[in-house]
């Protein structure tokens, strides 16, 4: 196969003083970033979902294979009956499987086993890795370094719509495979995230806490 390349014509260089100003302004901003359980029921435009989405999809991935599918939900129904089956994998968790240490270490977030989100909020979106695809022949083709593929798309995905002004969630239950019935996903993808999406209620609450700090994780040598 004959490689293609192309020059880099996009990249801009900026002066070292914008730069400093670029980076400090930016991070800034993600500090404003909070995850929220209180969502309003207002609507969100489309295309706001749609552009955030697109910078996701512009995430460096193994091979450029792009292992991600993302399931956009806005019908109540459908988020109703994925909010149902979230329930009784929550409630199976917190009363068999979870032990103390792990319900402990999330009771400062306030986590519970009803999920109200999952219905309140205008969008809930469903991450799916692809372990393995097709080709146009329809060989089954091996995808590399899904899990952090998915994970930087993901990430991108979560600062674009809090760029534009939303909040979100993430969101993941011990057991997703509800999600591959209930949105008829094909055999070759594995749930790996609900994404909640939307604006906060009016009163809407956050966890005080703290991130850490440089020094605690980074080093430079």
């Amino acid at each position: 196969m004959k490689k293609k390349f192309m020059p880099l014509s996009d990249y801009c260089i900026y002066p070292e003083a914008e730069m400093k100003k670029r980076a400090l302004d930016f991070y800034a901003e993600m500090r404003r970033r909070r995850t929220v359980r209180n969502f309003s029921d207002q609507p969100v435009d489309r295309s706001i979902i749609e552009n955030c989405l697109r910078a996701a999809g512009t995430a460096p991935s193994g091979a450029n294979q792009q292992p991600w599918s993302f399931i956009v939900v806005s019908d109540q129904a459908v988020k109703r009956q994925i909010r149902e089956e979230a329930e009784k994998v929550e409630k199976e968790f917190y009363s068999k499987d979870a032990t103390k240490k792990w319900v402990n270490a999330l009771k400062h977030l306030g986590t519970v086993p009803t999920k109200p989100f999952l219905e309140n909020a205008p969008y809930l979106i469903a991450i799916f890795s692809q372990p393995y695809g097709y080709s146009a022949k329809g060989k089954k083709t091996k995808h590399y370094y899904v899990t952090e593929s998915v994970g930087i798309a993901t990430g991108m995905l979560i600062t674009g719509l809090h760029h534009a002004g939303l909040v979100s969630l993430t969101y993941t239950p011990v057991r997703m495979r509800f999600l591959n019935k209930i949105l008829a996903r094909p055999s070759n993808e594995k749930a790996f995230m609900i994404l909640v999406v939307g604006y906060p209620s009016k009163n809407a609450l956050v966890p005080a806490i703290q991130k850490k700090a440089l020094d605690d994780i980074a080093e430079f040598v």
